[in-house]
């Protein structure tokens, strides 16, 4: 087989390439630029988000097509109102043919149905409300409905057999119906239904004068009482000291009398309001009926020939309602313009009761503190039936939460061994927390030994509460904690500061036995040091001494 040549190859391979790209000229005759070169710097100068054609392809050239939005949500809650009315005949009537109904009639745009709505009038005898159900209200028999271009004003509407004549519409139906191309006729009055005025009109009445009517009395006085104040004088109450006062009712609508207690706090009384339930009280009865047994029969018109009025009750005297003197002394405002106005000859003046002796208030005393718990718990346990926590000062709070004052004590007692005790005063409460301090091979386990809580000093009354502040924490002092005596002995460095912060709220010598004590203790611990390293310097020497005289012996 024949082998070509290197140049035969080289002319072959170059053959089978394909044409190179023609280059593009970038500038016109004349060297102007090109239309297109503008276009594409442009294009280029021009922010973009992104380029998709580079992911999808060019996209397909589309003509923009019109967003469709249904009618459902073009129209959505929009409907024309018409204003209408029908003639309805009447039967078996004398003072009515007919009579006009007046209607509104909705036309809903969304989904072209109708609705006739006649509104609800007050004591009309009529069925009123919704007339036909919301749906395509039928145009004719072959099988047409109503369309909003088939309504208007001034013109006749048949539908489920009535005629509906419309006379006006509102502003937003008359604007739609004009931009729809509709020309809308002249609105019409609602015409007037002669029954209804004529109704308006009083008719001439008469009535016959009578010296008393039941009924205007209850018309006229229904809700109107004569009140008045009065005091019972009962011979069988064992302390005649006591006053009972009572409020007598008269009711003008049908002349019964009620008798109420007043009922005071602590009278030693049982509360019982109602003295004598509402009924006619009998004045004078009748000849014969004298020996009437009124207990046990109640007592009718048959036998009482008159009744207590207004007339028997005058301020000043005494009357006797069932067996019982009542004093009246006193009476309302619209008592006194009620006799002034019927009666002006009863003269209405109030008297003056003597006053009762008012008893001293009690004065509630709190019992002795027993030592269960906090103070305040026991004085909420005296003071409500439930008892509630002790109320906190909120400012305070704010301020000083979580600062607290700490010092060491150790308790005084017969046996010499000692105990060695944390004392922290929390500012915020004002409590005091005790913990003791574990001491190896003493055998007391240490931990808390009093919770946090607010210590009385010895002497303080549930009157007058004495606790311990800072000002009463000097070292050298014993505080005395539920009978147990503690020696102050040591304080924390932070409280001279704060101390001093408060300077005019703690005494001096309080003042002076913490400085003493901080000094004290700063001059023992640089004693200490100075101590340490001499000791530290004279172990140095000694160690030097012995490494020298290794060194001499060898």
């Amino acid at each position: 087989m024949p082998v070509a040549s290197p140049s035969t190859a080289k002319r072959a391979f170059t053959a089978s390439r394909p044409p190179p790209v023609p280059h593009t000229p970038t500038a016109a005759v004349g060297r102007s630029p090109l239309r297109s070169e503008q276009l594409s710097r442009q294009a280029s100068n021009e922010p973009t988000i992104g380029a998709p054609e580079l992911t999808y392809g060019i996209p397909r050239s589309s003509s923009k097509l019109p967003v469709f939005v249904p009618s459902y949500v073009n129209y959505d809650k929009k409907v024309l109102r018409f204003l209408a009315y029908f003639k309805e005949q009447v039967q078996n009537s004398t003072q009515e043919v007919w009579r006009v109904r007046p209607v509104n009639i909705y036309y809903y745009l969304e989904d072209d149905t109708m609705e006739v709505y006649e509104p609800k009038v007050e004591n009309s005898g009529l069925l009123q409300g919704k007339r036909t159900q919301r749906r395509p209200m039928p145009k004719s028999e072959h099988g047409e409905y109503y369309h909003w271009r088939d309504l208007n004003l001034a013109v006749d509407l048949e539908v489920c057999g009535f005629t509906y004549h419309i006379t006006q519409c509102d502003t937003f139906t008359k604007e739609f119906m004009e931009r729809g191309g509709m020309i809308l006729n002249d609105p019409e009055p609602m015409p007037m239904d002669p029954y209804t005025e004529r109704r308006k009109i009083c008719q001439p009445t008469h009535q016959t004068p009578s010296e008393f009517d039941s009924l205007q009395q209850y018309l006229v006085m229904d809700g109107k009482v004569l009140r008045f104040h009065a005091v019972w004088d009962n011979p069988d109450n064992p302390d005649k000291k006591s006053i009972i006062y009572v409020t007598i009712t008269y009711f003008l609508v049908n002349d019964t009398v009620e008798i109420r207690e007043i009922s005071r706090a602590n009278s030693g009384r049982e509360s019982f309001p109602i003295l004598m339930r509402r009924l006619k009280l009998p004045k004078k009865f009748k000849p014969g009926y004298d020996s009437f047994p009124k207990i046990i029969m109640e007592v009718s018109s048959k036998e009482v020939d008159q009744y207590y009025s207004p007339k028997d009750f005058k301020l000043g005297k005494t009357v006797r309602l069932l067996d019982r003197d009542f004093l009246l002394y006193d009476c309302d405002g619209f008592t006194k313009g009620y006799y002034k106005k019927h009666f002006p000859e009863v003269e209405m003046k109030p008297i003056e009761m003597p006053k009762e002796e008012e008893l001293p208030p009690r004065k509630m005393v709190i019992p002795p503190y027993n030592g269960f718990g906090s103070l305040e718990d026991s004085e909420q346990n005296c003071l409500h039936l439930i008892p509630k926590p002790p109320t906190k000062n909120m400012l305070r709070t704010l301020h000083i939460d979580n600062k607290v004052l700490r010092y060491s004590a150790v308790m005084e007692m017969q046996n010499p061994r000692e105990r060695n005790f944390l004392i922290t005063y929390h500012l915020a409460e004002e409590m005091i927390t005790i913990y003791e301090r574990a001491t190896p091979n003493s055998g007391i386990i240490g931990g808390k030994f009093l919770k946090k809580m607010r210590i009385h000093k010895p002497g303080s009354t549930p009157d007058n509460p004495l606790f311990y502040t800072p000002a009463d924490f000097a070292i050298g002092n014993v505080l005395t904690v539920f009978s147990y005596r503690f020696l102050l002995t040591d304080v924390d460095s932070t409280v001279l500061t704060y101390l001093e912060s408060i300077s005019d709220q703690i005494p001096a010598h309080t003042l002076e036995s913490v400085r003493q004590r901080l000094a004290d203790r700063a001059a023992a611990e640089l004693a200490a040091a100075e101590q340490a390293a001499a000791e530290e310097a004279a172990a140095e020497q000694a160690a030097a001494e012995r490494a020298a005289r290794k060194h001499g012996e060898r």
